[in-house]
C-alpha cells in the first residue's frame, strides 16, 4: 500500500519534489527505485524544506514528528500501514485508561519508536525474556502487552509467555497485533520448509519480517538464505538440492521473485509447484491526506483502491511465460 502510494504521487505532482521520511518500506530495491525517480529519503523532518511533500512511511510516525511537519507547513501524506495504525490507537486508548503498556519488539526499530512515541510515559519495550526483571511496574492489575506488527511469531510467543508468568494479570490486546502477511508467511514456511531441502527468502537485512521468515527456517531444520535478488544466488548452495522454497518479505516487490524463479527455472530445470496455505486477496483504501492532495489537482478519487492479489499475479505470470506448473491448495485459513 505504502509503495502504491508513493507511485500515485510521482503520477499527479510530476516536477514536484517529493520526500520520504524514511525508508518508505525495509527493501532496498524499492528505495533505489524511488530514488532514481527522484523520491528523496530523510531521516530527519527539519531537512525537508518548509512547505513540500513529505509521506511518512509504511512503519508510522510518532505525534512529534507529525508536529514538526506542520510546524514547517509540510503537505504530509501518511502511508502507514493499517496495522501499525491499530497498535498506535491501542497504545493511546490503554494508556488513556491509566494502564502501563509492555511493548514487544526491537527497540530500534522504526515502527517501534513511533509507537513508543505515542505515549512515551507509559510505554516500556520488551526485547527478550531477560528484559523483565528490569521493568517498573506499578499495578500488575492494570498492564497489557502489545507487540511489533513484524516480529516472528515464535519469538513473540516465547516474550508473551515469559510475561503472563512474571505477570499473570497482564492482558492481551483486543485481537492479534503482528500483521497478517507477516503471519501468513512465516505458517507457510513453518508448515512447507520441512519438505523442502533450501529454503530462499527475498528480501533485504534491514526488513524484521524477511529475517523473521529465514530464521523459522531454519527452526524446523531447513537450511534458508536471505537475498535481495538472483544476483546474490550462490550455484554451490544448490549442490545435492532438489527442492526449493522460494518465499519473500512483505514488501519484495513481485518482479524480484519472478526474475529469481526464472533463473532457477532456465538454470536448474524442473517445474514450480506453487502451495496456497492463505489466500490474501486485500484491498486498502487510499489514504485520506493522498484523496485531499488529488482534489487539490482536479483528481477524483472516488472509487480508487489499492488491490493486492500476489497468488492469482504469480499464477498468470508463470503462464504467460510458459513454465510448467500446478498449483495446490493447502489453505487453512483466509485473510
Amino acid at each position: 500500500m505504502a509503495i502504491d502510494v508513493v507511485d500515485q504521487l510521482l503520477d499527479i505532482c510530476q516536477g514536484e519534489p517529493i520526500y520520504v521520511y524514511h525508508e518508505i518500506v525495509h527493501n532496498k530495491h524499492v528505495v533505489d527505485r524511488f530514488r532514481h525517480r527522484g523520491v528523496t529519503f530523510v531521516d530527519d523532518i527539519a531537512e525537508v524544506p518548509q512547505g513540500s511533500i513529505v509521506v511518512f512511511s509504511a512503519h508510522g510516525v510518532s505525534p512529534a514528528i507529525r508536529a514538526d511537519a506542520r510546524a514547517r507547513r509540510l503537505t504530509t501524506i501518511d502511508a502507514t500501514c493499517p496495522l501499525v495504525t491499530k497498535v498506535h490507537a491501542e497504545a493511546i486508548r490503554y494508556a488513556r485508561k491509566g494502564f502501563q503498556i509492555l511493548l514487544i519488539g526491537h527497540a530500534d526499530h522504526q515502527e517501534v519508536v513511533g509507537t513508543r512515541g505515542e505515549a512515551p510515559d507509559a510505554i516500556q519495550v520488551v526485547e527478550s525474556p531477560e528484559d523483565i526483571p528490569r521493568l517498573v511496574v506499578r499495578d500488575p492489575e492494570r498492564l497489557v502487552y502489545l507487540t511489533q506488527t513484524t516480529l516472528s511469531t515464535d519469538d513473540a510467543g516465547i516474550i508473551i509467555a515469559a510475561l503472563k508468568s512474571a505477570f499473570p494479570q497482564i492482558k492481551e490486546p483486543p485481537s492479534e497485533d503482528i500483521c497478517y502477511a507477516t503471519t501468513n508467511r512465516q505458517m507457510a514456511v513453518r508448515a512447507i520448509a520441512p519438505d523442502c531441502d533450501l529454503v530462499i527468502v527475498v528480501g533485504s537485512r534491514n526488513s524484521s519480517n524477511s529475517q523473521r521468515l529465514t530464521e523459522i527456517a531454519r527452526n524446523v531444520g531447513t537450511p534458508a538464505v536471505l537475498v535481495d535478488d538472483r544476483s546474490e544466488l550462490d550455484p554451490t548452495w544448490f549442490t545435492g538440492v532438489q527442492s526449493v522454497l522460494v518465499t519473500a518479505g512483505a514488501s519484495a516487490p513481485d518482479d524480484l521473485v519472478h526474475e529469481l524463479i526464472l533463473h532457477l527455472v532456465e538454470t536448474y530445470g524442473g517445474e514450480v509447484e506453487q502451495r496456497d496455505v492463505y489466500h490474501e486477496a486485500v484491498e486498502f483504501g487510499l489514504p485520506g491526506t493522498l484523496k485531499e492532495v488529488m482534489r487539490q489537482r482536479g483528481i477524483d478519487p472516488t472509487g480508487r483502491r489499492i488491490k493486492m492479489d500476489i497468488g492469482t499475479k504469480t499464477t498468470e505470470w508463470l503462464a504467460e511465460r510458459g513454465i510448467p506448473h500446478r498449483t495446490v491448495d493447502l489453505t487453512v485459513g483466509a485473510s
